[in-house]
């Protein structure tokens, strides 16, 4: 019988305090291996040996490492030499103890090292037992985590010990422990969709293996690079890396790197990471790009003869002075009985990126394209989206329309949706065509006013339905070539970017009325929708109450839809131009449900539609090319493509990017703020309160749209009071009293672009 395997370490102390170490295991042919060497300790002052975090943690993650790569050749005897060049035996030694004793590593028989797979194997039946459910993980610095469990008040606390390779972000299945009902608590049981597979880190290299330890407080994890991957990098340097192989448990992913993060500047840097931490890749595989730039650039006379042939009708396009993908156009004629044809054209991305595609799988992924201040993350690569499927003028395109027949009373008679090709004779920017709309003349003024005039008559028919009318100025930067912030403006929306605005809502609206009819007609056909729930009775008591202290007095009837977006919309005029314009409008939004996309219809409320979808930017939305592909089935009469269960997942999953978008462009925006302002320190703004907590006041600077903190002690010569009731601050010597809304005067103290914070001063009336 084969002896029980021990490893065992000895210490023989000698006058010069260098130790001599070594390892044995025992086998049942009694075999011993020896590896001996002399290192030097240090000692504290009770004599106790000394070995650094930062240098265990080396360690241990090199005996990870070379376990995983020698497999089943994993054994003492051939570790020891790999490493001993590199670390201390006594390092070694410690690095393996507290691995066995973590679990993270078994020591079998005959010295042979294996990395455990986990314990608990969770069967399919367990997945679905009542106390099961799916949620999104929230992971705390400390190794812990909480599970956001959607229709759940509580979240679900999951301790290290069950958070079972689990990340940030991620979707994840989790079975709650018994008890706990004040503070459930669970363990993840299983990983359902990974929220991050990039990330930007720096790379180390050595003899054996290599690694990328990425940046970020809540990732745990290295990310394991062949060496043979790595010819070619430098060790050291920041890099992106994407993960190909997550492993079992998560604990060791193997990666491979994408690029070098050598931006020109650190805000270079800084905004790709931004793009990384949120889940988007910066740059395309390799067999997407092929897929890409494979594909002829022309359009062929085969193609033409299949389709709507509205060449020879004017046509052009409306969009931002620097935009390159131009997904959606506009054609206009006069019909021989006195009517007017409007057509809204839309990229035809469905034609090129096929359903499985290489392409239409990185899509998927990705969801949405990201626009920050100074670049664009795309949904497609180049070739497509600013090359083949940008309608730009005086090109052959194929397109997908909604073609409108309006008297000129602007009533509407007869709609037609086709697939098409046109040839756009103008490119427009917004300010060119305002331009035209103020002075009512230049190129194609005539049809212009025209088009304006439908559409002002689409958008008072929608108001008057109970839509809501959000207007929410936004921040824009004008840079340098090294996408330094030179100046930072407001950019207000004008009649122009409403024309086009109010042409996109009802082609959408018409596409998902459609779609709705034909489900209904072939029963189970699914079709995506976004739709917009009524809002939160509790929220619209909170901002109601907000609006009070600035003397709007308002009221929401919970059971009436349309007086509550009649009310809102009063209040949102009447604040218009105002100090506090931008914070109740910030709390109107927030008092809102999210829109979403899902085969389940509800209507959208912010919109007053019974039917809405997203179909006029398939270049830069996922769900977009999906409603193409089904559009066209339907127009086909081809049988359905896609299950409602998968369907539903991505419109799941394309609701989800679209979130963590919006998050990326906030955090880019922000990023901008604090560079445009480091070299404004001491200057002196206007500002109003827009947030009241113990410690100080946060003050939105006027013009800016930038928040920083005047902390209690940048206030005055004063002690405060935090009244948690009324949101305010009340000095206790002077009485003098801060909170929301409230205008105040304030300086700029510091701003620092590491933690993204401004921090202000509070000017008193003293010192004015």
């Amino acid at each position: 019988m084969a002896k029980q395997f021990l490893y065992t370490y000895a210490r023989v102390n000698t006058k010069n305090s260098f130790n001599t170490q070594f390892i044995t295991f025992n086998t049942d042919k009694t075999h011993t291996c020896y590896f001996a060497k002399k290192i030097a300790v240090s000692k504290n002052k009770k004599g106790k040996k000394n070995i650094s975090e930062k240098h265990l943690k080396q360690a241990k993650l090199a005996i990870s490492v070379i376990v995983k790569a020698l497999g089943n050749d994993a054994y003492l005897n051939k570790l020891f030499p790999l490493l001993e060049e590199e670390f201390s035996q006594e390092l070694l030694h410690a690095a393996l103890k507290e691995l066995e004793a973590k679990g993270k590593l078994a020591i079998k028989p005959k010295g042979k090292l294996e990395i455990p797979v986990e314990q608990e194997v969770f069967s399919e039946r367990e997945k679905h037992k009542p106390n099961t459910y799916r949620g999104t993980l929230d992971l705390l610095k400390s190794g812990a985590g909480y599970v956001i469990i959607e229709g759940r008040d509580q979240d679900v606390f999951i301790p290290p010990r069950f958070i079972n390779g689990a990340n940030h972000g991620d979707e994840v299945l989790v079975a709650l422990a018994p008890g706990h009902k004040r503070k459930p608590e669970g363990k993840i049981i299983e990983i359902v969709k990974r929220s991050q597979e990039s990330f930007v880190g720096t790379l180390f290299i050595h003899r054996t293996h290599a690694f990328v330890q990425p940046e970020g407080q809540r990732v745990s994890f290295n990310i394991i690079i062949p060496l043979e991957k790595t010819q070619g990098f430098e060790a050291g340097k920041k890099v992106i890396a994407r993960i190909v192989d997550w492993n079992d448990t998560g604990r060791h992913p193997v990666g491979e790197i994408v690029e070098i993060v050598a931006g020109i500047t650190e805000a270079d840097t800084e905004m790709k990471l931004i793009l990384v931490q949120n889940g988007f890749h910066i740059g395309f595989p390799k067999n997407v790009l092929h897929e890409a730039r494979s594909i002829p650039q022309t359009v062929p006379q085969k193609e033409i003869d299949k389709r709507l042939d509205m060449r020879d009708v004017l046509t052009f396009t409306i969009d931002p002075i620097d935009a390159k993908d131009f997904d959606d156009a506009i054609s206009y004629q006069e019909l021989e009985n006195g009517n007017i044809e409007i057509g809204i054209h839309i990229a035809d991305v469905s034609h090129y990126v096929l359903e499985g595609s290489a392409m239409d799988k990185e899509a998927e992924q990705r969801a949405t394209s990201v626009y920050l201040p100074d670049r664009v993350c795309p949904m497609l690569p180049e070739e497509i989206s600013n090359i083949i499927c940008s309608l730009r003028p005086n090109e052959d395109k194929l397109t997908f329309s909604t073609i409108f027949e309006f008297t000129r009373n602007c009533e509407m008679k007869n709609v037609t949706i086709a697939k098409t090709v046109i040839h756009s004779n103008r490119r427009f920017t917004y300010e060119q065509a305002q331009e035209i709309l103020e002075k009512k003349q230049g190129e194609y003024a005539d049809e212009l006013l025209m088009v304006h005039k439908i559409a002002n008559h689409i958008r008072k028919k929608r108001f008057g339905k109970g839509a809501i009318a959000f207007e929410k100025d936004e921040v824009r930067f004008r840079l340098d070539e090294n996408g330094k912030p030179l100046e930072l403006y407001v950019k207000h929306r004008k009649e122009s970017n409403l024309l086009i605005e109010d042409l996109m809502l009802l082609s959408n609206e018409t596409i998902a009325r459609f779609g709705s009819k034909v489900m209904k007609e072939r029963k189970k056909y699914p079709f995506v929708y976004r739709v917009h729930d009524k809002p939160d009775a509790g929220k619209l008591a909170q901002f109601a109450t907000v609006a009070a202290r600035f003397g709007y007095q308002i009221a929401f009837d919970e059971d009436d839809p349309k007086q509550i977006s009649a009310t809102l919309n009063t209040m949102l005029q009447k604040v218009a131009g105002r100090p506090e314009q931008n914070l109740l409008e910030q709390m109107a939004i927030r008092s809102m449900a999210k829109a979403t996309y899902t085969t389940k219809n509800i209507g959208h409320y912010g919109l007053a539609m019974e039917f809405y979808t997203h179909f006029t930017s398939p270049i830069r939305r996922y769900p977009d090319v999906l409603v193409h592909r089904l559009v066209h089935e339907l127009l086909t009469n081809q049988a359905v493509s896609i299950e409602v269960d998968d369907l539903e997942a991505r419109c799941k999953l394309s609701s989800q990017m679209e979130r963590k978008a919006m998050d990326a462009e906030r955090e880019a925006i922000r990023y901008k703020q604090v560079e445009y302002l480091l070299d404004k320190i001491g200057n002196e703004y206007e500002g109003i309160i827009t947030g009241v907590i113990a410690r100080g006041i946060f003050v939105e600077m006027k013009g800016l749209l930038c928040e920083g903190m005047a902390n209690t002690d940048r206030m005055g010569d004063d002690d405060f009071v935090f009244d948690e009731v009324q949101i305010m601050l009340k000095g206790r010597k002077t009485g003098k009293k801060y909170t929301l809304g409230q205008p105040v005067h304030v300086r700029v103290v510091d701003a620092t672009l590491a933690t993204r914070k401004i921090d202000l001063e509070l000017i008193t009336e003293d010192e004015r």
